[in-house]
């Protein structure tokens, strides 16, 4: 079993997160939000020993059956709004991630009752766990997954979740940590990273920043600030990764003592690992593999790659390891995810690209010259003049879809034929016809999908069985 050197804050954290322990024992808490996190929230707390409240803006009836589930454990529901939450007796208040800032959580800040998120509640009573934490606003699902991978390769046992995938509430016992982990390996969105006051991270990076969520935050660079709260606790041994040539994200990085690793292209002097058509590179590791045997493709993917190199450098994983995982990855579902050709156009499924940064990426990363692009969906009000000059370099045509789609078009005016569909079958059957043989068709739609599917995943599936009946298969 790999080993990692001790960190010198190791005793103050163990006797933190007793105290902790201890301070929810029969304190009054308010988990708000009660989505998959907030669920494992309140029933962690109510482990402890907390009195605890659920509060939801949904009535009981629209509450999924794990949440309805919490009062059998003796938390004490007061859904269909937060008026008889009973804020003003809490202790602790618990913000799920969707949660905007309610008047109830303001209040009860003033008060100074203390706030915080899911994550900063696990982390904080899981001392010894080494964390692995990433966000940007594109590519952290795939660089989370990635970096897992690596860790399991070298002999560790890593919890593999956040954002993406199960609430690390659910390792907490009433007394430790389960014995079958051994690290943390996070996605971290920036709702998330609003609430995460002591959080150490060994390895943290942000990949990357366009505008995205300014329906939540009131300008970029708020937006920005705040995913760059995971560097703030990092100290001496710790890891701080960023891609060179970003003073925004320097400027971040720099908020912590971590020590900054860039990654770049090749001939990038700040970049400390690079990518080329031909290779990446970690000069430091003296690793370096052909582009051709790295299953995910593209120059993001590349970035990725060079990222996850990074942040794993504190746990000893082998050049070895890294090759194996680096040639048999194939990256994740619903992220530029091939699906099949039909009479010389090939169709690609990128549902995950819910900004207008992840959508640029997607079209200017893909081999083929020309892109019909399917995009639109709840509107996250960012500018769309960066998609507009991707599609004016590569585009075919624009198929636009859901509630912002008047927005989309009329940023790009005439840069493209533009055709509206109200369905995703209509959508595919359109771009069918605007495409020619040798073109790509792409569904990443810059935007959020709950105007007219229940999730990213939902809105991909219906793309794969659109293009699947284009060939009667």
């Amino acid at each position: 079993m790999p080993t990692l050197e001790p960190r010198g804050d190791e005793a103050e954290r163990l006797a933190a997160a007793e105290t902790f322990r201890k301070r929810l024992k029969d304190a009054r808490a308010i988990v708000v939000g009660l989505g998959a996190s907030g669920v494992a929230a309140a029933r962690l707390l109510r482990r402890l020993g907390a009195n605890v409240t659920g509060t939801d803006v949904a009535p009981r009836e629209k509450l999924s059956e794990g949440a309805r589930s919490l009062e059998a454990a003796g938390v004490r529901l007061a859904v269909g709004g937060h008026h008889q939450a009973g804020f003003g007796e809490a202790a602790l208040v618990v913000v799920s991630p969707g949660v905007p800032k309610i008047r109830e959580i303001v209040d009860a800040e003033a008060r100074g009752v203390e706030t915080i998120g899911e994550l900063e509640l696990a982390t904080r009573l899981l001392p010894k766990l080494p964390a692995i934490a990433i966000t940007g606003s594109n590519g952290k699902s795939t660089t989370t997954t990635l970096v897992g991978e690596l860790l399991t390769a070298a002999g560790y046992r890593p919890f593999v979740g956040g954002n993406l995938g199960a609430p690390p509430s659910d390792l907490v016992d009433a007394t430790d940590g389960k014995g079958d982990v051994d690290a943390l390996v996070l996605e971290v969105s920036s709702y998330q990273a609003e609430r995460m006051p002591t959080f150490r991270p060994r390895s943290a990076s942000l990949l990357n920043a366009s505008e995205n969520h300014l329906d939540r935050y009131d300008s970029f660079a708020h937006y920005v600030a705040a995913k760059g709260n995971l560097f703030v606790n990092q100290a001496g041994g710790d890891i701080s990764v960023i891609p060179s040539g970003s003073p925004m994200l320097l400027e971040q990085a720099k908020r912590g003592k971590g020590t900054i690793v860039r990654f770049g292209r090749a001939g990038d002097a700040e970049a400390d690992i690079t990518y080329s058509r031909e290779a990446i590179l970690d000069r430091a590791r003296g690793f370096e593999i052909d582009r051709k045997s790295v299953l995910v493709a593209g120059d993001h993917n590349a970035e990725n790659v060079c990222a996850a190199l990074a942040l794993v450098r504190p746990f000893n994983v082998s050049n070895d390891a890294l090759k194996s995982v680096l040639t048999t990855f194939k990256g994740l579902p619903h992220r530029i995810a091939f699906v099949r050709e039909v009479a010389g156009i090939r169709f690609y499924d990128d549902s995950k690209g819910t900004n207008v940064g992840a959508a640029v990426a997607a079209i200017r990363g893909l081999h083929e010259a020309k892109v019909v692009l399917i995009a639109g969906g709840r509107d996250k009000l960012g500018s769309y003049e960066p998609l507009v000059e991707a599609m004016k370099e590569r585009g075919r045509g624009l198929v636009l879809i859901g509630e912002a789609a008047d927005r989309i078009a009329e940023a790009a005016g005439n840069a493209v034929p533009i055709v509206r569909a109200a369905s995703m079958k209509e959508a595919v059957e359109e771009a069918r016809e605007l495409a020619q043989r040798g073109d790509a068709v792409l569904l990443s739609p810059a935007c959020s999908s709950f105007d007219m599917f229940r999730d990213y995943k939902h809105r991909g599936d219906e793309f794969v069985k659109a293009v699947v009946e284009l060939t009667g298969a």
